[in-house]
């Protein structure tokens, strides 16, 4: 991969057209990515092309463009080159610059989170079934991906219904003595106090896997004969328990919704159009079996056409994540081979991209673009009413403009222990929830509950972090407006911390709760001002009140999750060399960490995979704390 950049004086005094027209003559062929800069070297646009020379000369001629790429043009004053050996170089190189540099004339998946799947683990005699995010690097059987947390969640509940199997952690498996509530309720077989045999409960894990591979029928037939059969033997207990099993299994295959008969593994992609704005609806279907949908709305210049959108949008989607082994488009795109062949190398193996016009899968098609324009319709009311808001706010809090990106912050704590702080983003589109941010107070000279003290730390490493990785403002990270949980004394102390950051020109409101602090009678507070309120029916008071509560729940939420990770740790998380399987076997041989901090030397050695240099460890580790 080479690089072409030009730096010549005569190209950059040229803009529009002629700069571009005057790199052509240092152009040849070659396969590679382009960059459109203005003014203040900004990227424009990024682009990839099979023949640089070729493309970039459509781009020279002085007419003939759509009004986005016109402008474009005009506001071009230098380009950089960069020529790849292949043209599939050139499209993954165009997709990871885009996503690093989000230029503003580039169509942008804006959510790009991982899916969750569901596990099956495989390090255990009894394995655990669980929802599973992000890297696949624990050992077991991944199925996926899932639209939402709620699709995996409503899987693993109808999964526990028929297969009975725990989602419990190992170290609670190790400690039970006696059956949980979800052996009460038919929903865990009780493999850790022995209610089931190895052999049996893996028989579960497999009917289980079968369901998840969409062989849902084979196991309800299977279940049928069993069920026949200890009736036969008159042992009707389990004859009944059989029976329940089938009937949730039935339960789970009508509350699929559509399961096309003829796709066993593919993602449909529906895209809807209106108003220069965009909706894509994926499907997720793997074994036959609908896993759920989720909506995107990649930021669009208005004028791209749908070819162009759906190829920019697959290969950002995909971009960390294997295709499935069809994508059923509801539009033709751009470099169809190209695309397949990239992800294809990505996968391991054939990704087919089929763009049908009649039978079963032109009828999913149909039903992802249907909930893609019902998705946009919804979506374009709420921004309308949003745009109001935001200019609502700016009149009320004397803004200049409607502010594009609010950050809210809150901090939550018990007597100051766990304290985090918490900032929720809002803008036109309404709460922003790829953009929260969890703070984990650190300070450790803050008095406990010091409020200030914890807005101190958290707008400080906000802030100092913002400087860092864009002192000149030029991404869209800055808010606009800041909204504080706080009367007088939060705002003279924000206005002190921004101050000292050098960052004195992003307003910040102080939103306290009024009168016998009731909801309605809000205070709002700014530096050096007095305090005021908005008329208690003002849409804009609602729309605070909803955004500072907004905060209090994710603080709150982060909070709660804190606490609770603090209380189910262990003294042994904090032995040097106890990672998670010297943890389990350590619990599963003395019963409790109290039992490990009171074991003798001579004991520790005789747990599985302890050697006697970490038993000399763990022993010192105990002992000296006394």
């Amino acid at each position: 991969m080479g690089d072409g950049g030009v730096d010549k004086p005569e190209v950059e005094e040229a803009t529009g057209h002629r700069c571009i027209q005057s790199y052509l003559r240092l152009l040849d062929g070659s396969p590679g990515v382009y960059r459109m800069l203005d003014s203040e070297s900004r990227v424009l646009y990024v682009g990839k092309a099979r023949n640089l020379k070729a493309r970039v000369s459509n781009y020279a001629r002085p007419s003939g463009h759509s009004g986005r790429i016109a402008r474009m043009i005009r506001e071009t004053s230098s380009m950089m080159f960069l020529t790849t050996r292949t043209e599939a170089e050139a499209l993954l190189l165009e997709q990871n610059l885009i996503k690093q540099l989000k230029p503003r004339y580039n169509v942008l998946l804006r959510d790009d989170k991982s899916f969750p799947n569901i596990l099956v683990s495989k390090t255990h005699d009894f394995p655990q079934i669980k929802k599973h995010r992000g890297a696949k690097k624990e050992k077991g059987a991944y199925y996926g991906p899932f639209a939402s947390a709620g699709a995996v969640n409503r899987t693993l509940n109808q999964l526990q219904k028929v297969f009975l199997l725990r989602n419990c952690t190992d170290a609670t498996f190790e400690s039970r003595t006696r059956p949980c509530l979800l052996y009460q309720i038919k929903r865990c077989a009780a493999p850790c106090v022995g209610y089931i045999s190895q052999p049996d409960y893996r028989a579960l894990v497999g009917d289980a896997e079968r369901f998840l591979q969409g062989k849902s029928t084979n196991v309800q037939e299977e279940l049928a004969a069993e069920m026949m059969a200890a009736s036969e033997r008159q042992e009707f207990e389990r004859a009944a328990a059989l029976r329940d099993r089938i009937r949730a299994l039935t339960q789970v295959q009508s509350a699929q919704g559509i399961n096309p008969r003829g796709v066993s593994e593919a993602d449909v992609v529906g895209l809807h159009l209106d108003g220069g704005q965009a909706c894509v609806q994926v499907f997720f279907i793997r074994a036959n079996q609908n896993w759920g949908n989720h909506d995107y709305y990649p930021r669009t210049g208005g004028t791209e056409s749908p070819a162009e959108i759906l190829r920019s949008f697959l290969v950002q989607f995909y971009d960390g994540k294997q295709a499935p082994r069809q994508l059923i488009l509801s539009h033709d795109v751009d470099d169809k081979e190209l695309l397949a062949e990239v992800l294809s190398e990505a996968a391991g193996r054939k990704v087919e991209i089929l763009v049908p016009q009649r039978g079963e899968k032109a009828e999913l098609v149909a039903g992802a673009v249907r909930n893609a324009r019902e998705a946009l319709a919804r979506k374009m009311s709420e921004s309308a009413t949003q745009a109001k808001l935001l200019a609502g706010l700016a009149e009320a809090f004397d803004l200049p403009a409607p502010p594009a990106r609010i950050e809210v912050y809150d901090n939550s704590h018990i007597q100051g222990t766990n304290a985090v702080g918490g900032m929720i983003v809002a803008g036109p589109e309404g709460f922003l929830k790829s953009q929260y941010r969890k703070f984990n107070i650190k300070g450790e000279d803050l008095t406990p509950g010091d409020d200030f003290g914890m807005m101190k730390e958290v707008l400080t490493r906000r802030f100092k972090r913002l400087l860092k990785e864009d002192p000149d403002r030029q991404s869209e990270a800055w808010p606009d407006l800041l909204l504080i949980d706080g009367g007088a004394g939060q705002v003279s102390a924000v206005a002190e911390i921004m101050a000292e950051l050098g960052v004195e020109d992003v307003p910040f409101i102080g939103v306290a709760k009024g009168v016998d602090r009731d909801a309605g009678k809000e205070e709002f507070y700014r530096s050096g001002e007095r305090p005021f309120a908005l008329k208690h029916n003002d849409p804009v008071l609602y729309f605070t009140q909803r955004l500072r509560d907004e905060a209090h729940r994710f603080a709150i939420g982060t909070h709660r999750a804190k606490r609770a990770k603090a209380v189910s740790a262990t003294p042994l998380d904090d032995v040097p060399g106890v990672g998670a399987t010297r943890k389990r076997a350590l619990l599963a041989h003395f019963g409790s960490a109290k039992a490990v901090s009171r074991a003798n030397l001579v004991d520790l050695k005789a747990v599985d995979g302890i050697s006697a240099g970490l038993a000399q460890k763990i022993y010192d580790f105990f002992n000296e704390r006394g």
